[in-house]
């Protein structure tokens, strides 16, 4: 079956420019796929904005009106970093409901998998308060969506962005059917995530953090894919994989101090597509978190298509960092494989 994506013109509107979350980086990725062939051979599937009753499975009824009332008055800012304008409530809706849309494809069988290509992100926004650029917290009130098709009851969420993904944290820390793992630069924002939570109350084993040092790059990813990833999602057994696609954790990234590459980033979507294929029959559906140096973010998100196409190509104009030296995070491992009882 074919790879989907979804795309809606009002993700542009969104917008403050010299903001590092501009429209600048959906341009340049729409434009990077259509000039290496690859929008042609995937299917579209139409954006639809999500309800707000669909929102208030993972947010509160008074924030929800909040967004809406902030972009009402013409915009404004939620923190010092999340801006509105009077189309932010409208494209953030349609973020969200443009991924769910994606995930009723995907369980529906009209396409295998796929990538949502929306903003604003959504991974920092808390049931009550959005931050760190985002207002709703799309794979959040996506996984919930999932939740309500037939057979569908345990949803493995990946969280690729550089930074701790603390809203999605804090909105599934408790609950036993959706596992949430990251990987993230620590200490750094939001400051949360530390490789000692393992999930709360009934949701116990249901988190994984791998709070990473500045310099950490392709080999220890996938030293953490290898040794602590694959265990846990296979001990879970996903009925679905959502992917928080964050592109921040490059070595060329502005906001970030991580030493990934495209190479890198090609490997971490092939391991995640696998996983899909191995433990819930090719279900995995990627959406756009972070990325602030826009050919990172436009090759990166190319190479996530070409892996969910079952493809090994890699496009990376950048090449390697220099030098490639990266810190032994062996310890790290060992610890978390402790208290995740990995090997015992």
């Amino acid at each position: 079956m074919a790879t989907g994506y979804v795309y809606h013109p009002v993700y542009l509107e969104h917008n403050q420019p010299g903001h590092p979350e501009n429209a600048r980086r959906l341009e340049r990725i729409m434009d990077v796929l259509r000039s290496n062939g690859v929008l042609d051979r995937l299917t579209p599937v139409a954006a639809r904005p999500a309800t707000e009753e669909e929102l208030a499975r993972v947010h509160t009824p008074a924030y929800i009106a909040l967004v809406r009332r902030v972009a009402e008055r013409g915009g404004g800012h939620l923190d010092a970093d999340t801006y509105m304008n009077a189309r932010s409530y409208d494209a953030a809706r349609m973020a969200a409901g443009g991924l769910l849309a994606l995930v009723e494809a995907v369980l529906k069988g009209e396409v295998r998998n796929g990538f949502a290509l929306v903003r604003p992100p959504g991974h920092h926004a808390l049931p009550d308060r959005g931050m760190g650029f985002c207002l709703f917290n799309n794979v959040a009130v996506a996984a919930r969506h999932a939740q309500t098709f037939p057979g569908i009851e345990r949803i493995f969420i990946a969280d690729i962005d550089v930074h701790h993904g603390n809203g999605t944290q804090a909105i599934f820390e408790a609950d036993p059917s959706v596992f949430y793992f990251s990987t993230h630069q620590y200490p750094y924002y939001p400051g949360t995530g530390h490789w000692q939570e393992t999930g709360v109350g009934d949701g116990a084993g249901t988190l994984l953090n791998v709070p990473l040092p500045p310099g950490v790059g392709d080999e220890g990813f996938a030293r953490i894919y290898e040794e602590l990833v694959w265990p846990l999602a296979r001990r879970f057994r996903p009925d679905l994989i959502l992917v928080s696609a964050g592109y921040d954790s490059h070595w060329q990234d502005p906001l970030a101090m991580m030493q990934l590459s495209l190479q890198g980033y090609a490997r971490i979507a092939r391991e995640l597509v696998a996983m899909a294929e191995e433990l819930c029959r090719g279900c995995i559906v990627f959406t756009l978190e972070g990325g602030y140096h826009l050919d990172v973010l436009a090759h990166g998100v190319l190479n996530a298509f070409y892996a969910l196409l079952g493809e090994e190509t890699v496009s990376d104009p950048l090449g390697l960092p220099f030098p490639a030296s990266e810190p032994d995070i062996g310890g790290l491992i060992q610890k978390v494989k402790g208290v995740q009882g990995i090997g015992a």
